[in-house]
């Protein structure tokens, strides 16, 4: 439920970024042998709040940076929402040995029910089942499930999260057609509206590299509760209108307790006119 069309249109791109993960990864994960992926549609040709990736005045959308996210990093870190299963999907073209996938499943409290660690090496362009996180049962606050990879360093290669409802979701196949599928179960989320309040440390810093302006961010969260989607926006000064069009190397991002990301805004430097960029971050439980 929501009560002010903000909090409607942040719970609709945290649907769609879950949406459009759950079918790229499944096509990666099942790579060579499924048939393919038909998504709709890249933009919308008049003010709308539905499909796109991109919207009418050309601003990102939760769905596009959730794609961009998994095609920037060398290997993706899967969850199998069928099996329960943690698939590594190497997209790169060559070997990857000595890795460390790293698999822990938390309460909303951020209590930990389930680690594990697993060594792999990961051929050129495949795909592995590396782990299982089947064992914690889902309680009634939902469950996080957090997935590192690191390569022979212990430098981080890649990592996702990803939140569960209380409830599994299931499918109504008797009532399937050729279009749709109904919910038998729906997945219940509402135990996320009761998330604590958490304040990040926040940085930022912007630089001209010819006609383009990089606005680099360095969040962090020093509180002992999850800061659950956060997003960015560099605005024509305080208060000013977002700038647009911009390139994220990556949004609407979680952090655990202590955990520190740096990310970067791309944009034309003329977009600013007179103003200077003016970072505003907002979130799901953000103070």
């Amino acid at each position: 439920m929501s009560d002010t069309l903000e909090d409607y249109t942040l719970k609709a791109q945290a649907m769609n970024y879950e949406g459009i993960r759950a079918m790229f990864e499944a096509y990666s994960r099942n790579k060579y042998t499924s048939t393919g992926v038909i998504q709709w549609m890249l933009n919308n040709a008049w003010p709308s709040m539905i499909w796109h990736l991109y919207d009418y005045y050309l601003r990102p959308a939760g769905r596009i940076l959730r794609r961009q996210s998994e095609r920037s990093n060398r290997s993706i870190r899967s969850y199998g929402y069928d099996d329960h299963s943690v698939w590594v999907v190497s997209s790169q073209y060559e070997d990857a040995k000595g890795l460390k996938l790293i698999t822990k499943v938390y309460n909303l409290d951020m209590t930990e029910k389930f680690s594990q660690e697993s060594s792999l090496d990961a051929a050129a362009d495949s795909t592995h089942k590396s782990a299982d996180a089947s064992r914690p049962r889902r309680c009634e606050c939902g469950l996080l499930v957090v997935l590192r990879l690191e390569d022979g360093t212990g430098k981080l290669v890649g990592s996702n999260f990803y939140w569960l409802s209380s409830k599994p979701e299931t499918l109504d196949w008797e009532k399937s057609n050729w279009y749709m599928t109904p919910d038998g179960v729906v997945c219940r989320l509402q135990r996320a509206q009761q998330l604590p309040k958490v304040k990040l440390r926040v940085a930022s810093r912007s630089e001209q590299k010819g006609d383009q302006t990089l606005t680099r961010v360095t969040l962090e969260n020093p509180s002992k509760s999850l800061a659950f989607f956060v997003r960015l926006k560099v605005n024509k000064g305080a208060g000013g209108e977002e700038i647009l069009p911009v390139l994220w190397q990556d949004n609407y991002v979680s952090l655990l307790p202590g955990e520190k990301r740096e990310l970067t805004a791309s944009y034309r430097s003329s977009a600013l006119g007179q103003a200077k960029p003016s970072l505003e971050v907002s979130g799901w439980n953000l103070q």
